[in-house]
């Protein structure tokens, strides 16, 4: 963070000094709500928790260098209290960033949001000193300490922004004012919380409506929806995609026999070769995006596709490509799911596989309301559709659904099964994986099926997987 003395950290904030003896004391080091993350020159964010309350570690993060305690009571230790924790960290991160003059580029969508800011910010930092969200840390709370984080040698700043209702992204954009925003998509993610694709959309575009009218919007011309937005903001308006209508394109996409995807980008200042190092043709869309946004920052075809070209998976378990010993590939994607991103995945999963048996271990996809039945029936049927050698549905009634749904395509003896849990999962593919098999492993982050992977990559290790 840039450097601010307490009293100024208090002004901002609207809060109250208590056991401190000199006001004039700098903030030199990163906020943070993590007490083991606190260290010389930090400010430490302490909020009452159901179960934590982070003022109990009050004495111990002073004791390691942290210079005060920003929360909601005097702790006995330098303190700046105020009545709302969550309101005064997002003062102090708008007075921060308005303070940097660094060019903010915010981004949403149902899916992708955060390999898109991944592939932003490695192409960006190529121009200029670049901070950006780390994984997916893109709520009231971790969308403003990620702004914190960013210095005086800050030129842009790359902010991943969630929702998970109307007027979510409102807020967020209130504390961190985007100049440029980028909408991705508007899928099935969270719809059983939204109510429908048009309510998804109106949160969504909440993005574009805060933007400054010599800002620019960065929208998908593939969707439909995102392509709406344009009518709802007075900013400059640019469009990717794979659509002849779009400032920013690709042509001639397909994917390498590895499953990573290639294609001709086209801006409005020339056109360039891409052959990405990530798995997958949705990263085709997400690529374009982080394209659009450099061309508007001043970067030519040819830099911006050197960059896309040698940027890598900076988030895990995101289509993390691991090749066992024995010649197995474990591909865990296990992070999070929702319908577009488990097609995406078992698209990429039956390109990698050419020549190859292939293993998709899927469970449930959360939030999707009335749409969960037909949507976990889709998945199980595309999986029969692709050749999917071996679908494996891990979990309950979800997983039910993603069988059946494979059984109704087709799918019939040996090529399908579900099984109860994470373990069922492992000791099925220990006992029947042989060396040269491909497997996907992808559910909702509730599902905990990472520890599949886990257990995959760990050779020789016959440990059980942790019930969640």
């Amino acid at each position: 963070m840039i450097a601010l003395s307490l009293a100024e950290i208090a002004e901002v904030v609207g809060g109250q000094m208590h056991d401190i003896p000199d006001p004039s004391a700098e903030v030199t080091g990163p906020v943070v709500h993590d007490s083991r993350e606190a260290g010389p020159g930090s400010l430490f964010v302490a909020f009452a928790g159901e179960r934590v309350d982070g003022h109990d570690f009050a004495p111990a993060v002073v004791a390691s260098g942290a210079v005060a305690v920003l929360g909601s009571r005097p702790v006995g230790v330098p303190a700046i209290v105020v009545d709302d924790v969550q309101a005064a960290l997002g003062a102090l991160a708008r007075h921060v960033v308005r303070r940097l003059g660094a060019t903010l580029v915010a981004l949403t969508g149902s899916a992708g949001k955060t390999s898109t800011k991944d592939l932003i910010a490695q192409v960006l930092r190529r121009k200029a000193p670049t901070v950006f969200t780390p994984g997916s840390h893109n709520n009231e709370i971790g969308l403003p300490l990620t702004a914190l984080t960013a210095t005086e040698e800050t030129r842009f700043l790359v902010l991943e922004m969630g929702a998970r209702g109307i007027g979510h992204i409102r807020y967020l954009t209130g504390l961190t004012p985007p100049r440029i925003g980028v909408v991705l998509n508007v899928g099935s993610a969270h719809i059983g919380e939204f109510g429908g694709r048009e309510q998804i959309a109106q949160a969504k575009g909440e993005l574009v409506e805060a933007l400054p009218e010599d800002g620019t919007a960065v929208l998908n011309a593939d969707d439909p929806y995102v392509r709406a937005m344009a009518s709802r903001t007075k900013a400059k308006v640019v469009f990717f995609g794979e659509s002849d209508e779009a400032d920013v394109r690709a042509e001639n996409v397909r994917l390498t026999d590895t499953g990573q995807p290639a294609f001709r980008l086209h801006t409005p200042s020339g056109a360039s070769d891409v052959t990405m190092r990530l798995y997958g043709e949705h990263h085709v869309s997400n690529a374009l995006a982080a394209a659009a946004v450099a061309h508007e920052l001043g970067m030519s075809a040819d830099e911006i596709a050197r960059a896309l070209s040698e940027a890598g998976s900076l988030s895990r378990w995101r289509m993390e490509v691991t090749e066992r010993p024995d010649g197995v590939t474990v591909v865990n994607d296990a992070y999070n799911a929702n319908p577009e991103s488990m097609k995406a995945a078992l698209r990429a999963l039956a390109a990698m596989g050419k020549g190859r048996r292939t293993w998709a271990v899927l469970g449930k996809m959360a939030e999707l309301g009335d749409e969960a039945l037909a949507e976990h029936d889709a998945v199980g049927r595309l999986a029969v559709r692709l050749n999917v050698s071996k679908l494996v549905a891990v979990g309950g009634r979800e997983a039910q659904w993603l069988q059946l749904g494979a059984y109704n395509e087709g799918s019939w003896g040996e090529e399908s099964v579900h099984v109860s849990d994470a373990q069922a999962a492992v000791d099925l593919l220990r006992s029947e994986l042989r060396p040269g098999d491909v497997v996907l492993v992808k559910a909702s982050r509730s599902v905990g099926l990472e520890a599949v992977a886990t257990a995959l990559l760990e050779t020789g290790t016959e440990g059980e997987v942790a019930a969640r």
